[in-house]
């Protein structure tokens, strides 16, 4: 199987001694760095430049034919946005310097401790990173553009603030780091980390875990797996999702329901970007990129002290948050209309055609549930459809076993929200009582036509005037 490479840009390791560069190659993809590249004479290095995406170089000093400080120089002028690290044998005080005034990230003597050295070139790449992201942040922004737009095609959706978040997905799709995606349940949550996936370009799989109920011990053999005769009854060896995750995406869902005990495992997972099997005593490579949703508020549940400060911020280095439905209402008669359509292909019946009055309705309703209970409401009632005008009465009755939450919203345009101007909204109850007062004055009193005109039974009918009369 393919390996993904890591990071998306080449690290350049440019040294006259093939046996270091052999060995801090090796250093290197240990570390999760697998995206290398070698060069042995330096007078080739510039031209391996142009060839490979290159964003990092280490660099020797001391070199024949074209030196370090030379070579740091024309990087400098030719390839500004390249990060330079100096890996040097000597340690001289007045050299390092002289490197950093010349534009050197940092400098480090070979005889320092290896570990030091991957750290400043994680860093470098971190940084590297960022300023990809950023410059990609803004011109999507700046030109208000989707590289990819097929990648969203499955989220329905006219709404500008989508579309922003749409635009970031693309700028740090490529990213190495965690990414964080927050919204109440049911705003699609899992179709924002599927897009992320997409346009990651990964080769692995996208593997999802609810990591909501998991115990301890549970999380540690999900992820991490166990070896042959790790505890009783594992007589067989079984891979983690994190192995299964491997050069993909490793999805964690509900990650404000983690224990600390398992916030400090997953923690760990991503400082070190290793982890151990069950059982075993070899480290293992994490290879996937990880990304967390939730539901809940994890700044709330920091300041409480149910979620750690250390994993909080670790996993906010990209933080996507997807609003409710009731701060998007322009998006309810679209996603009306594809559910009718889905719902329709489902029940083998032909897409139904809505009453003008479920607009209203609708739109008097914060939908606690989001897009989620919008789809449950729309197949409840095209499952119970007989044809022509879809019945309100599966809306009228869902709506009706709900609380409404309050919400402020941004008044809608005269002729698209008849309640444009009016100081207070009505709640559902009012909503339904004025459309039953406005069809029984269309039909002049007769409660046959009324319902019709509702979409509901007559005796429904009846029954709402009855309550309210008080009857």
């Amino acid at each position: 199987m393919t390996t993904t490479l890591y990071p998306s840009f080449g690290i350049l390791l440019v040294d006259d001694e093939p046996d270091w560069l052999y060995a801090m190659s090796i250093t290197l993809e240990r570390a999760g760095l697998t995206n290398i590249i070698t060069c042995a004479d330096s007078r080739e290095a510039l031209k391996m430049m142009t060839e490979h995406t290159v964003g990092v170089v280490l660099l020797d000093l001391t070199m024949p034919h074209l030196s370090g400080e030379e070579l740091l120089e024309r990087i400098a002028e030719e390839h500004p946005e390249v990060t330079v690290i100096i890996v040097s044998g000597l340690n001289q005080l007045e050299t390092a310097v002289n490197c950093m005034r010349s534009g050197a990230f940092d400098y480090y003597v070979k005889t320092s401790e290896e570990g030091r050295i991957v750290k400043g070139v994680k860093r470098a790449v971190r940084e590297k990173e960022l300023q990809l992201e950023n410059r990609e942040l803004r011109n999507r922004f700046l030109y208000d553009r989707l590289e990819h737009p097929e990648a969203f095609d499955n989220i329905v959706t006219g709404d500008k603030g989508m579309r922003s978040i749409f635009q970031y997905v693309e700028a740090v799709a490529l990213s190495s780091q965690p990414i964080l995606v927050t919204g109440e349940s049911g705003v699609g949550k899992e179709l924002i980390v599927s897009a992320l996936h997409r346009l990651s370009g990964r080769k692995g799989e996208l593997v999802a875990v609810n990591v909501a109920g998991l115990d301890d011990t549970m999380v540690s053999d999900t992820l991490f797996g166990h070896v042959k005769g790790a505890y009783t009854g594992a007589g067989e060896a079984r891979k983690g999702m994190i192995e299964q995750a491997a050069d993909g995406t490793l999805f964690l869902d509900e990650i404000g329901d983690l224990s600390l005990s398992s916030q400090v495992k997953l923690l760990r997972l991503l400082q070190e970007g290793e982890y151990y099997p069950i059982g075993s005593d070899r480290p293992r490579r994490i290879r996937a990129r990880v990304v967390v949703a939730t539901h809940q508020d994890l700044a709330a549940r920091q300041a409480a002290g149910q979620f750690r400060n250390d994993l909080y911020y670790r996993l906010r280095a990209h933080h996507l948050h997807v609003p409710p439905l009731r701060k998007r209402k322009e998006d309810i008669p679209l996603l009306l209309d594809h559910f009718l359509g889905l719902a329709a292909r489902e029940f083998g019946k032909k897409k139904p055609t809505l009453p003008k009055e479920l607009a209203v309705l609708l739109a008097t309703y914060d939908f606690p549930g989001n897009v989620r209970e919008l789809k449950a409401m729309v197949y409840d009632a095209v499952s119970l459809h007989q044809g022509g005008v879809l019945s309100m009465e599966a809306f009228v009755r869902a709506i009706g076993e709900r609380p409404v939450q309050s919400a402020v919203e941004q008044p809608a345009e005269p002729s698209e929200n008849p309640f444009f101007g009016v100081d207070r909204l009505p709640g559902f109850t009012e909503a339904i009582d004025l459309l039953v007062a406005e069809a029984v004055r269309r039909a002049e009193g007769n409660q046959s036509i009324a319902a019709r005109l509702l979409g509901v039974s007559q005796p429904t009918l009846s029954k709402r005037l009855k309550q309210q009369r008080g009857e």
